[in-house]
């Protein structure tokens, strides 16, 4: 599993570290944890609409902290459970873009009963790096 929950990190809000051989597959790690603090069974999730949205920030932890930002407001806005299934990245002159592409379906609580639900990404310990092997984000939800 390309993330794991930290114990111990925040009372009242649940924390992760997501890892990837790429940006992106750090990216998507990241929404998958995302999802898996609201959704027990990632796999209930089915397919059923498609959306593409694009972001840009001057900064990379930054542009993260909105994709999954994102992620957020269409599950409130919209009642939308989105997987990702591609991202792009791509530096732009001074800053960073991403393209994602994402896939799923409207929350029914019949068959997607939500653990938690996550009202926003923190600021709290946010970080994003690249190591030796991977590149590497923690991030506290909070719910």
């Amino acid at each position: 599993m390309p993330y794991r929950f930290l114990e111990d990190i925040a009372i009242a809000d649940v924390a992760f570290e997501a890892t990837g051989k790429t940006r992106e597959e750090m990216f998507i790690a990241c929404a998958d944890a995302l999802m898996n603090v609201m959704v027990a069974d990632l796999t209930s999730i089915c397919m059923v609409e498609k959306l593409e949205f694009r972001l840009e920030n001057e900064a990379l932890d930054m542009l993260l902290f909105n994709f999954l930002g994102e992620l957020i407001f269409y599950k409130d806005a919209r009642l939308l459970l989105l997987r990702v299934r591609s991202v792009i990245i791509s530096e732009v002159g001074e800053h960073f873009a991403l393209i994602a592409e994402v896939c799923g379906e409207r929350l029914d609580p019949a068959r997607h009963p939500l653990i938690v639900d996550v009202k926003a990404v923190t600021l709290h310990r946010f970080r994003l790096e690249k190591t030796e092997e991977c590149w590497q984000a923690e991030v506290v939800l909070d719910i």
